[in-house]
C-alpha cells in the first residue's frame, strides 16, 4: 500500500469492498427464502432453483466480463458488472411470480459473476504475490462484513417493508462506481494484462486454461474444489437459517443471531487462512482446512441448544469459508497474468455454476428426509475435495512459491493500445 499512488490505491480498496456488496447481494436471498416460499407458494425444491439460477447467471457473466476485463479495460468492466447486479437486485422489488425473481437473480447473477474475477485481477496487478493471501483474506473479510450488513437489514427493514424492500439495499453500490469515476484515474493504474507485442497472441482465451494436459488437470481440479467450495457456502448459508426456523424452533431474530455468529467465524478463519497461506501454501493450508471443515460440519448435526448452535456455528463458519479466500490468491499465482480474470471468473463462477446445485439437492433432501442427511451430505463434500486437492503438485510449497506469472507492463505503450483496441470495439 505504501508504493501505491492514489488511484491505485483507490482502485485496490474499491476492489475489496465490491466483494462486501457481492455478499450483501447474495444474503438478502438467504434471510427471505422462508418468506419468499410463503408468499409465492413454491416448493423447497422451486426455491433452491433460485440460488441455482443465480450461479448460472454468476458463470455467464463470469466468462463474459473476464474475458473483456483481460482483453480491454479492468476499470470499466468493473464498473459495469456492479451496475448489473446492483440494478437487477433493486428491481426484484417488483417481483410478483418465481418466473420475474428467477430472471432478476439471473441478471443480477451475471454482474457478480463478472465482478469477483476482475475486483481479484485488479488486485493482482498491485499487490506482491507473496502478500496476495493476506489481500485475498481481506477481501472475503470485507465480504462477510457485507453478509453481516445484509443480516442486520433483514432484522430492521424486512419487519417494516417486507422481503421486497430488502432488496431496494441492493442499490447502494452503485456508490462505489460513482466513488472509483471520481477517485480513480485508469491511466495511473499500470494494470493493463497486455505485454508490448503488437500481435494478437497477446490476447488471453478460455482456451489457455486448458492449453495443455497439466494445465487442463490443475484447472479441472481447482473447478471441483470451488464447487465444493460454492456447494458447501451456498447449501449452509441458504438453507440454514431456514432449517433452524422450521425444524428447531429458532426465530427469524434467533437464525440472524446464529448468522452473525457463523460469520464472525468466518471472518476469522479468512483472515487465518491468509496468514498460514503465504507462509506454508495452499497444499497444506486447504488440507488442514478441508478435514476440519468435514468434522465439524458433520458435529454439527449434534448441536440441540442456543449455546451449541453459536459455538458451533463460528466453529463450522472458521473452516468451511476460511479457505474461500484463497481461491483467488491461488489461481492468480498458477496461471499467467494475462488471463488472471478470465482464470479467476471461469473457475470460480463453474464452481458456482455446479456448486448451486447444492441448493437443489438440500431442498430436496429437506422435502424427503432431514437435516442430519443434509450435514452428511455437506461434510462428504469436503472429503471428495480434498481427495483432489492432493493430487495437485503445483500446491506443494515448495512448488507454488516459485511461481511467478505476473509481467511486466510499459504502461504508456499499453494504454495506447488498449485505447485502440477499444476504439475498434
Amino acid at each position: 500500500m505504501k508504493n501505491l499512488n492514489k488511484s491505485q490505491r483507490n482502485a485496490l480498496i474499491s476492489a475489496i469492498v465490491a466483494s462486501g456488496t457481492d455478499d450483501l447481494n447474495v444474503m438478502f436471498l438467504a434471510f427471505s427464502m422462508s418468506t419468499i416460499i410463503s408468499q409465492l407458494g413454491i416448493s423447497g425444491a422451486q426455491a433452491g432453483w433460485i440460488a441455482t439460477i443465480t450461479n448460472f447467471g454468476m458463470l455467464f457473466g463470469g466468462i463474459l466480463f473476464g474475458i473483456l476485463a483481460d482483453r480491454y479495460s479492468k476499470l470499466k468492466v468493473f464498473k459495469w458488472t456492479i451496475l448489473i447486479f446492483s440494478i437487477a437486485t433493486g428491481l426484484i422489488f417488483f417481483t410478483n411470480n418465481i418466473y420475474y425473481l428467477y430472471a432478476m437473480r439471473f441478471i443480477a447473477g451475471i454482474g457478480v459473476g463478472g465482478e469477483y474475477g476482475v475486483a481479484i485481477s485488479i488486485m493482482a496487478g498491485l499487490v506482491p504475490n507473496e502478500k496476495m493471501g493476506r489481500i485475498s483474506s481481506l477481501n472475503g473479510i470485507v465480504g462477510q462484513i457485507g453478509s453481516i450488513s445484509s443480516a442486520l437489514l433483514a432484522g430492521l427493514i424486512a419487519p417494516m417493508f417486507g422481503w421486497r424492500g430488502l432488496f431496494l439495499f441492493g442499490l447502494l453500490p452503485i456508490l462505489i462506481v460513482v466513488w472509483v469515476s471520481r477517485t480513480v484515474k485508469e491511466e495511473e493504474l499500470h494494470i493493463e494484462s497486455y505485454s508490448d507485442e503488437d500481435d494478437e497472441s497477446a490476447q488471453g482465451s478460455i482456451k489457455d486454461l486448458f492449453k495443455d494436459r497439466k494445465t487442463s488437470y490443475q484447472t479441472i481440479v481447482l473447478m471441483v474444489m470451488t464447487t465444493v467450495q460454492i456447494a458447501g457456502y451456498f447449501g449452509m448459508m441458504n438453507w440454514l437459517p431456514t432449517m433452524m426456523q422450521q425444524n428447531i424452533g429458532v426465530s427469524v431474530s434467533g437464525s440472524s443471531t446464529w448468522m452473525i455468529a457463523t460469520i464472525i467465524g468466518m471472518c476469522i478463519g479468512m483472515f487465518v487462512f491468509g496468514q498460514i497461506l503465504d507462509r506454508i501454501g495452499p497444499r497444506l493450508a486447504y488440507g488442514i482446512f478441508l478435514i476440519s471443515s468435514a468434522v465439524a460440519v458433520y458435529l454439527f448435526t449434534f448441536a440441540n441448544s442456543a449455546t451449541s448452535i453459536l459455538i458451533g456455528g463460528a466453529i463450522v463458519g472458521f473452516f468451511v469459508n476460511g479457505m474461500f479466500a484463497g481461491y483467488g490468491a491461488v489461481i492468480t499465482r498458477l496461471y499467467s497474468y494475462k488471463i488472471s480474470a478470465i482464470a479467476n471468473n471461469t473457475i470460480l463462477n463453474v464452481g458456482r455454476a455446479v456448486g448451486g446445485f447444492s441448493s437443489v439437492i438440500i431442498g430436496y433432501i429437506l422435502d424427503m428426509s432431514g437435516v442430519p442427511l443434509v450435514m452428511l451430505f455437506l461434510a462428504g463434500l469436503y472429503i471428495i475435495s480434498f481427495g483432489f486437492m492432493i493430487t495437485l503438485p503445483q500446491l506443494k510449497a515448495d512448488n507454488y512459491k516459485t511461481l511467478d506469472n505476473k509481467v511486466d507492463i510499459d504502461t504508456s505503450t499499453t494504454t495506447v493500445k488498449n485505447n485502440k483496441r477499444l476504439a475498434e470495439a
